[in-house]
């Protein structure tokens, strides 16, 4: 098989080699504190689209900052506590279509699906910061500090989402669970990471996984190219290189993995450019929860073969 990064066995044990900062508990403490300060003002408003045997709803609440953030909430019309399944979306789309989501709740689960700010879907990005807007959002953020970096409040996000869908009357707190591919699977990890309730976690080919690693494989393009834009308009002596990845590390998943109590099943393809399997490994052997990886070895970021009726199943495991 060719090979794009490390032989197998080496990426089995490699644990990364972004920093990790010394207040990395102590950073999420204080931020998730703020997201619980505040006031969510949650909407359920019935949804235009409907399926026999199901509610479909348009969710908003108030996040960090004061942003209106969307997601799309479905449950069965049949009374009950159910399951619930968060899913979540690659860089720059939005929660999907509706439709695509009936599966889960036909077998009895509710369903969020949420639009991450300012990206594809509804949900606000309030800005705010010093510095680069006009594309990236891993770096936005990154002149004012670890407290200002975007993806700081889209993590918030997905903890908000889901404290939000585990109060709903019609759902069982103890059975809730995450998805989602690239972006979707990173989101996956941090809401996992930062709320301990959730029970399965199925991340697949995760992004935002030791970024010193992908900057020095030279596969800084597509979702990753942001930081060959950072260093050529605005560090071209690379004088600031390592304060530039120290503030990342308070938001690189391979240092939030070891929180993550829920079971975890996470698919790989070993021919990843996008996401390279080491980073992906990199979060993978941090975690100390319940794990299984599947691995793709001709596959990249792309359509995996069966890995959706492999996440279904997984997650079917919360209905008992």
């Amino acid at each position: 098989m060719p090979l794009i990064d490390m032989p197998l066995e080496q990426l089995r044990t490699y644990q990364g080699i972004s920093p990790c900062p010394h207040d990395l508990d102590a950073y999420w403490s204080r931020a998730l504190k703020q997201m619980r300060a505040v006031d969510p003002k949650v909407t359920l408003t019935p949804a235009e689209f409907q399926a026999p045997g199901v509610s479909c709803f348009d969710l908003t609440f108030t996040g960090v900052d004061g942003a209106r953030i969307y997601a799309k909430y479905l449950r069965p019309k049949a009374a009950g506590r159910y399951p619930a399944v968060l899913q979540f979306h690659g860089y720059t789309g939005n929660s999907g279509d509706w439709s695509d989501k009936l599966a889960y709740v036909s077998a009895g689960f509710a369903v969020a699906a949420m639009d991450c700010r300012g990206q594809g879907g509804k949900s606000q990005d309030v800005g705010g910061v010093s510095g680069n807007t006009m594309q990236g959002q891993i770096i936005r953020g990154v002149w004012d500090g670890p407290e200002k970096l975007l993806f700081r409040s889209i993590y918030l996000d997905t903890v908000q989402l889901a404290g939000i869908v585990m109060g709903f009357d019609e759902v069982d707190e103890t059975r809730v669970g995450a998805m989602g591919g690239s972006q979707g699977g990173a989101l996956t990890i941090a809401c996992a990471a930062l709320e301990p309730r959730i029970r399965r976690a199925a991340p697949m080919y995760p992004f935002l996984c030791d970024f010193r690693r992908v900057w020095e494989m030279d596969l800084c393009k597509d979702a990753y190219e942001e930081f060959n834009q950072y260093f050529r308009r605005f560090d071209p002596t690379h004088e600031h290189e390592d304060a530039f990845f120290n503030t990342l590390s308070y938001i690189d998943l391979k240092n939030l993995a070891p929180r993550i109590r829920a079971r975890v099943l996470q698919f790989t393809g070993l021919m990843d450019t996008v996401c390279p399997p080491s980073t992906q490994f990199s979060a993978y052997n941090a975690m100390t929860c319940p794990k299984d990886m599947v691995l793709y070895p001709d596959f990249g970021h792309e359509g995996l073969p069966g890995a959706s009726d492999k996440t279904f199943r997984f997650m079917m495991g919360l209905l008992g």
